[in-house]
């Protein structure tokens, strides 16, 4: 296994420095030539995608077509804003004859997780530079490699030096970056302690968050739906990046009309889900990041099981293989206050609740703390509009399944973070809307 080291104080200062001094070129560089260079990245990332997603799958695990496509969704929100940056920044005028125009914040300190390891970097840098920032990346300690692989994308497609670069540094020394007065913002994709802990510090030296945090998404099915798609979409949307995704199903909230049905398709379907080798084209599930995910996923299974909820299928640590694997599994029958029900289970567990009306599932999906996305499935204009209406969330998905998508805005409410990331509103979120009187 590599083993890279982390950068010490003075190289540290050494980065910092040159990313202000960047930013006084940078910010003024013209929008054609960001985008020139944005899609050099785009051009970098489809031109060397196997070798790059290869890294991602053995630093992580994700089966390697998962994350072939990460790469390829990389390449296009680059497009996306390489062809759009200057039309979502172009100056608005007022109706008193004055104007708002949009400049560049300055440095922006990026902290993000392992478990899309490009895929979340790539979405706030895209919008980020073609904005006119510049950016440090302090990247999860398991991913390493996916860190220095991005900051070569940059170089590779051209852009100045020191306008994208890698932090190699413990979390404890992200503090000691926010303090400093060169830091203009910061943005982070990750637990919610680890938000808090960023938010915080960035709040008491009065500097712009954005903040994507975790998720226990309701995918909610009524009678009116289409129950083979809802079936397909649902294992899709539970097990997608090995069921480590913030935005992955986690509470299926079943109407009881259609319980009996649904219930014994999805656990069959979870059941033939092939466990193995992430590298391996036909594997559908490999194994979580660590050794210690994995243990708290089974641990959160246990104490669920413990208190009262009903195991269907999985629910137990495969002693055949090497490695941090864990089996797709299926609770129901959960009791309030259990990890199955409360909590944000960073694995492949599925939790059941069957419900008798609307009123019941909105409810449920609500109970929870998080309110990051939600997938409904109805062709019932009245239910289709109070779960619009009524559902606590960022988005609602209605007759799909949650994903991000460089066109539309994404991000949560309750503990799930603030602010939003992609589209127009992504772009603008590390930006001085400044308004021009006179």
């Amino acid at each position: 296994m590599e083993t890279i080291p982390v950068i010490d104080e003075g190289e540290l200062e050494r980065r910092i420095a040159l990313a202000a001094e960047s930013f006084l070129h940078w910010r003024d560089e013209s929008f054609r030539r960001r985008a020139e260079l944005m899609q050099a990245a785009a051009d970098e990332l489809e031109r060397n995608r196997d070798g790059y997603a290869t890294t991602i799958t053995r630093e992580m695990g994700k089966t390697i077509v998962s994350a072939r496509a990460e790469v390829e969704k990389c390449a296009w929100v680059c497009r996306y804003y390489a062809d759009g940056a200057e039309r979502f920044l172009s100056d608005e005028a007022l109706e008193t004859g004055d104007r708002v125009i949009y400049q560049p914040l300055g440095t922006v300190l990026a902290v993000m997780p392992w478990n899309f390891p490009f895929w979340q970097l790539f979405r706030f840098a895209a919008p980020g530079l073609m904005a006119g920032n510049v950016a440090l990346l302090k990247h999860a300690s398991n991913v390493p490699r996916c860190a220095l692989d991005i900051e070569q994308v940059f170089t590779r497609a051209g852009f100045p030096k020191g306008v994208f670069q890698t932090l190699l540094i413990e979390s404890k020394r992200v503090a000691t970056v926010l303090d400093d007065s060169r830091i203009a913002a910061a943005t982070l994709t990750g637990s919610t302690d680890a938000g808090r802990a960023v938010a915080s510090r960035a709040g008491h030296n009065i500097k712009k968050t954005v903040l994507e945090l975790g998720g226990s998404d309701p995918f909610i099915v009524m009678p009116s739906a289409e129950i083979e798609s809802a079936l397909e979409t649902a294992v899709t949307a539970r097990m997608i990046n090995n069921g480590q995704s913030c935005i992955a199903a986690k509470r299926f909230i079943i109407h009881r009309d259609i319980a009996e049905r649904f219930i014994p398709a999805f656990l069959e379907r979870m059941g033939q889900i092939r466990l193995g080798d992430p590298m391996d084209e036909t594997v559908g599930l490999g194994p979580l990041a660590t050794d210690a995910i994995r243990e708290e996923v089974a641990d959160q299974v246990r104490r669920s099981v413990d208190a009262g909820a009903r195991l269907l299928t999985g629910g137990y640590v495969p002693t055949d293989r090497p490695g941090s694997f864990y089996p797709a599994t299926v609770l129901t029958d959960i009791p309030a206050g259990c990890p199955a029900r409360n909590e944000e289970i960073f694995g492949p567990v599925a939790s059941i609740f069957v419900i008798a009306d609307i009123d019941e599932a909105i409810e449920l999906a609500n109970e929870t703390e998080f309110g990051l996305g939600s997938s409904v499935w109805t062709h019932d204009e009245s239910e289709r509009s109070r779960f619009v209406r009524e559902i606590a969330a960022g988005a609602v998905f209605v007759n799909r399944m949650v994903a991000s998508d460089p066109r539309i805005p994404f991000g949560g409410i309750k503990i799930s973070g603030y602010g939003r990331e992609l589209a127009m509103q992504g772009i603008r979120e590390f930006v001085n809307v400044k308004t021009v009187v006179g």
